[in-house]
């Protein structure tokens, strides 16, 4: 599970020389601004950075993290990986670097992912959550299929108080996959 594509992009493994990307990305507070409060380099280097470089198993407890890159020169333009959490269930995540963002790349990004899980990885349900208020994830997850199941009330501490997170879910079996 090294690497797949999409129309536009290339899907590959996160690595050391992709930190000042990764900083970039954890640092620009729009891009962050439903997922999690600043915080320093060696913060995000020691707890988000360095797990996500670990070979990644089906039965691993860490993230698997990809780097979504443009096929026509390269550019990296967000991340995007998924995490076991048991009984054949993985929940997804993605960011996009805000100037690759409002060009279909979210969805075309999610849409590869999801397939992938289901395809190869043979899950049969993922899941993702999301910060009440984040409609564009909200859009995009639902353009791919993803149902809205349910609200976590207050259950998600960003810029000093407390917020609700949305769950959705996407069932293999309900998943037709797109370009």
């Amino acid at each position: 599970m090294s690497q797949w594509e999409s129309e536009r992009m290339v899907y590959r493994p996160l690595t050391q020389e992709d930190w000042p990307f990764f900083l970039a990305l954890h640092q620009d507070a729009g891009v962050m601004q439903f997922i999690h409060d600043p915080h320093p380099p060696e913060y995000i280097d020691h707890h988000y950075f360095q797990p996500r470089l670990a070979e990644w198993h089906k039965t691993s407890r860490h993230w698997l993290c990809k780097v979504m890159c443009l096929k026509s020169d390269g550019t990296p333009v967000g991340l995007t990986g998924l995490i076991n959490r048991g009984e054949n269930l993985a929940e997804v995540g993605f960011l996009l670097a805000g100037d690759a963002q409002g060009r279909g790349l979210g969805s075309e990004s999610l849409n590869a992912l999801v397939n992938h899980a289901f395809t190869l990885l043979g899950y049969r349900k993922l899941t993702a959550a999301v910060t009440a208020g984040n409609e564009v994830s909200r859009k995009t997850l639902c353009r791919v299929g993803f149902r809205q199941e349910g609200t976590l009330r207050e259950s998600y501490f960003l810029h000093q108080r407390w917020h609700d997170d949305w769950i959705f879910g996407l069932l293999a079996k309900e998943f037709t996959a797109t370009e």
